[in-house]
This record gives C-alpha cells, sequence and structure tokens, in this order.
C-alpha cells in the first residue's frame, strides 16, 4: 500500500470506524467459544433476570441464560445472515444488470421490471412473505434476504453499465470484435467494483437489521438460537424490570449495522477522493 493510498485511509473516519466496529464483530465471531463465559442455551432457573455481576457480565434473561454469552453467539447468526444473504444477492443482481445494461431491448426490459415489482414492496414485507412461504428456518431467511436485495444491485450495476457502454474503450472493444464475455466480465466489470463494495457494505448492514426486525416479530431464525432480534422481542417486555435484557441486543444491532454503514460510506469517500 503506497504512502498516499495509506495517508487516504488513515485520514477517513468513517472507514476507520467502521472497519474497527467489523473487526471486534469478527472477533465474537471467531473466538465465541472462549469468549463466552456460559453455554448460550444454559438455563439457571436460580438466576432469573439478574443484573449485571462479575459472574453474569450483562446480566440474565427470563430463563436464567447469559446474555452476555448470548449476545457473542448471537453474532455468529448475525454475520452469517448478512454475509450470505448479501454473497447470493451481489452474485444473481451483478449478472443480471450486467445482461441488462449490455443487451438493452428485452433482456433489459424483462430484468428491469421483475426488479420493478420487487422494489414496489418494503424489503421486510417481501421477505416475511417468503419467509411465511417456504417455512421458518435460516436457509429460508437468508433466502428471502437474497432475493429481496438483489434488485439493488441490479439496478445499480444495470445503470452504470449503461454508461460504459459509450466509452470510446468499449466501441474499440467492439471494433476488434471482443466476444460479449469478454467485453461484460474484462472491460465492464472492473470498472463497477468500487460501486458493488459500497453496495455489499450497505446490503449486509440492511440483512443485520431486516434480520434481527424478522426475528422480533417471531418470523425469523428460529428459537433457541440466540438471534439479537429474538432477544431484543424477549426483552421487550422486561424492559421496566431488566433493562439489560432489552438494551444489550438493541445496542448490538446499532453498533454492527453502524460498523458496516461507516464502510461503506467510507469506501465511497475514498474512491470519490471525498477524504482527502
Amino acid at each position: 500500500m503506497s504512502v498516499p493510498l495509506l495517508k487516504r485511509v488513515r485520514h477517513n473516519a468513517l472507514f476507520f470506524i467502521g472497519s474497527l466496529i467489523i473487526l471486534l464483530l469478527m472477533v465474537c465471531v471467531i473466538f465465541s467459544k472462549p469468549l463466552s463465559t456460559h453455554a448460550p442455551l444454559y438455563q439457571d432457573m436460580k438466576s432469573v433476570l439478574k443484573p449485571p455481576s462479575m459472574n453474569n457480565y450483562l446480566g440474565t434473561d427470563y430463563l436464567g441464560r447469559d446474555v452476555f454469552s448470548r449476545i457473542i453467539y448471537g453474532s455468529r447468526i448475525s454475520v452469517t445472515v448478512g454475509f450470505l444473504s448479501m454473497l447470493f444477492a451481489m452474485l444473481l443482481g451483478v449478472i443480471l444488470g450486467l445482461f441488462a445494461g449490455f443487451y438493452g431491448s428485452w433482456v433489459d426490459n424483462v430484468i428491469m421490471r421483475v426488479t420493478d415489482t420487487m422494489l414496489a414492496f418494503p424489503q421486510i414485507v417481501l421477505a416475511l412473505a417468503i419467509v411465511t412461504f417456504l417455512g421458518q428456518s435460516m436457509a429460508n431467511v437468508i433466502l428471502a434476504l437474497s432475493l429481496t436485495n438483489m434488485p439493488r444491485f441490479s439496478r445499480l450495476i444495470r445503470g452504470e453499465t449503461l454508461s460504459i457502454m459509450t466509452r470510446d474503450y468499449i466501441r474499440s472493444a467492439k471494433a476488434l470484435s471482443a466476444g460479449r464475455s469478454r467485453i461484460m466480465f474484462i472491460h465492464i466489470l472492473p470498472n463497477v467494483v468500487h460501486l458493488i463494495l459500497v453496495q455489499a457494505s450497505l446490503t449486509v448492514a440492511g440483512a443485520i437489521f431486516t434480520e434481527a426486525s424478522m426475528s422480533f416479530l417471531g418470523l425469523g431464525v428460529p428459537p433457541p438460537d440466540p438471534s439479537w432480534g429474538g432477544m431484543l422481542q424477549s426483552g421487550y417486555s422486561y424492559l421496566g424490570v431488566a433493562p439489560w435484557f432489552a438494551i444489550t441486543p438493541g445496542l448490538a444491532i446499532f453498533l454492527a449495522v453502524m460498523g458496516f454503514n461507516f464502510l461503506g460510506e467510507g469506501i465511497r469517500q475514498y474512491v470519490s477522493g471525498g477524504s482527502r
């Protein structure tokens, strides 16, 4: 990494803060077992709704389970759902966007009408409908979030592809009889990678928030797995007597979403030179 690049990254506050939050989140995911003080599903009915202490850093829930350990293990679910749904949405959306922008005509019309129809529904409503139809499971939550996030990638890449198609180097590639696949994946795709990275980071943040919202409504990752949204839903009823039960998973969701949003905005600033 060159010195100018290091300077730009160092002075990009959003990128730096977002990276630190995500690094902390990754530490919780990778080292969840040694970091946890209790088994996440262990119930101690003698320690129900205990306040934070040296034995239970963030207190216990209504079944005597350690909130700190469940927050740590819950990071696995949030990160898994966020990254996998983003990856599938990105792969499908980028390919469809490239095809729509490159081929135009009826190909563009069909792809865009499908994406417009999906975007007409609020994401969480469409995701809830898919999970209700397919059944409640972690795999179906990932599938639902992948499908609902795909249109954002496809519209973004389609618009940029249309712009790139008017540039001289694309005309030159066509004049030299370059194949369609070569033009799309060698000449166009590398020039939209920065947009994909920004959208990918924002999509992970949105997926974590949407999964937590679905779990809060009872249609996310099914219990007894420690989902942050499920913990928030359970703790909501005990806000008056055990606020730590609801505040801590809510804070975890807030920090994770903020970290990925900051990272995405930091990447956008870096690419556009806005961090200078």
